[in-house]
């Protein structure tokens, strides 16, 4: 079968990029290898800044979204026992960002798809690509233990991390940059309503911690933890104690319990992979580049690649023209490494870094005061937080 865009990854990036290239009369095939069900029950963030929200509606897949998501109008940072509200709207003009988790994105994906009579295989594992380097690029791959090839104009890896798209690039042409923190972080899903109708970001001596939700009634909570921690030492009471210790107020705060549904470790590390193209390959997602949660940029940032990539490939399909095709790497990395400094600038705000002592932490609580006292600085977090403007 030959067919435009072959993509690798059902995820959000490789689905997405699927569903606004149907819109525009291209065709693409979406190899996945793991089931449907499996895909559409991965517990990812949610968070998504007012240019995703954006780009979901004007794609025809905004109903559910407004129906269930969670619209913020900010954010809450906690430190020294005080309490400061970072209000998105008079700062970014009006923007907010929505509370929607991933794997909801995912499943309005997948109908949506369907429903237009999308081709995507399921259980399908990619074996290796060919012909990168030409005009006529393949794609093998075992689905059901039958062994296939799928050729294509163009192949897009969205297969996350650890896929083998970006293992593609010849090495000599590939450059990575990486940081790999000392702690990570420990995060259950619980069904409790959430403690507040806004996310809480907690500073504190011993540790960050993250007041997050999925809906009216399941929460989910984040610990900064040790990267090498032993969940059996985390009894729930412990992380519940620990959760209320973490964001004390004077007076205490109704920090709502429930059961735990879901218990794990997060590791913490910045990622980019440059370029993000080579030959007839282009990367997207996490293939190419992963930030700390704490920006909770992840899935944005697959959303602004597919944007990006998207329109230099509707531009080369309908008039040949290669420039916005040629352009997307060095385009979609700007916005990359602003994310990535947003990422990094909110992790070394809010953590514990054992090696700085206790001169860093003074520093970490003088940034605070700065950046919840300055209109400058509480204009410039929520700027980014919500999504900076696309440049087009």
């Amino acid at each position: 079968m030959r067919i435009q865009v072959g993509i690798i990854g059902a995820g959000p990036a490789g689905l997405l990029l699927s569903h606004v290239l149907n819109l525009e009369g291209i065709g693409s095939v979406v190899l996945e290898a793991r089931s449907r069900d499996y895909v559409e029950s991965r517990i990812r963030a949610g968070v998504l800044e007012q240019g995703t929200v954006d780009l979901l509606t004007q794609s025809g897949l905004g109903a559910r979204m407004a129906q269930i998501g969670l619209l913020h109008r900010g954010i809450e940072l906690r430190f020294r026992g005080e309490r400061h509200r970072i209000d998105f709207p008079s700062l970014t003009e009006g923007k907010s960002v929505m509370v929607y988790a991933q794997h909801e994105v995912v499943k309005d994906l997948i109908a949506a798809r369907l429903a237009a009579g999308g081709d995507l295989r399921f259980e399908a594992k990619v074996d290796g690509l060919d012909g990168i380097d030409t005009a006529a690029p393949s794609i093998r791959y075992t689905q059901h233990g039958a062994a296939k090839i799928l050729d294509c104009q163009v192949v897009v890896a969205c297969d996350g991390f650890h896929g083998i798209g970006r293992t593609a690039i010849p090495s000599e042409r590939l450059r990575v940059y990486e940081r790999v923190y000392p702690f990570g972080w420990l995060g259950i899903l619980a069904e409790a309503p959430p403690s507040s109708d806004e996310l809480i970001y907690a500073r504190h001596d011993e540790g960050f911690a993250l007041f997050s939700m999925r809906s009216p009634t399941v929460s989910r909570l984040y610990l900064q933890c040790p990267a090498d921690v032993d969940l059996g030492d985390w009894p729930d009471a412990r992380i519940w104690d620990e959760l209320e210790r973490r964001a004390e107020i004077p007076g205490g705060w109704p920090l709502a319990r429930g059961p735990v549904l879901q218990k794990g470790v997060t590791p913490v590390r910045s990622f980019v992979a440059e370029p993000m193209q080579h030959g007839r390959l282009f990367l997207a997602g996490d293939a190419a580049h992963i930030v700390p949660p704490t920006g909770a940029k992840g899935l944005n940032l697959a959303a602004a690649d597919v944007r990006t990539l998207s329109r230099a490939l509707v531009r080369w399909f309908r008039t040949g023209n290669e420039d916005l095709l040629e352009a997307y790497s060095a385009t979609a990395l700007r916005r990359v490494w602003q994310a990535e400094r947003f990422s990094w600038w909110m992790t070394s705000l809010l953590h514990r870094f054992d090696e700085t002592g206790p001169f860093g932490q003074r520093i970490q609580l003088a940034e605070l005061d700065y950046v919840t006292s300055s209109q400058a600085a509480m204009r410039t977090l929520a700027e980014n937080y919500v999504g900076l403007p696309f440049a087009d």
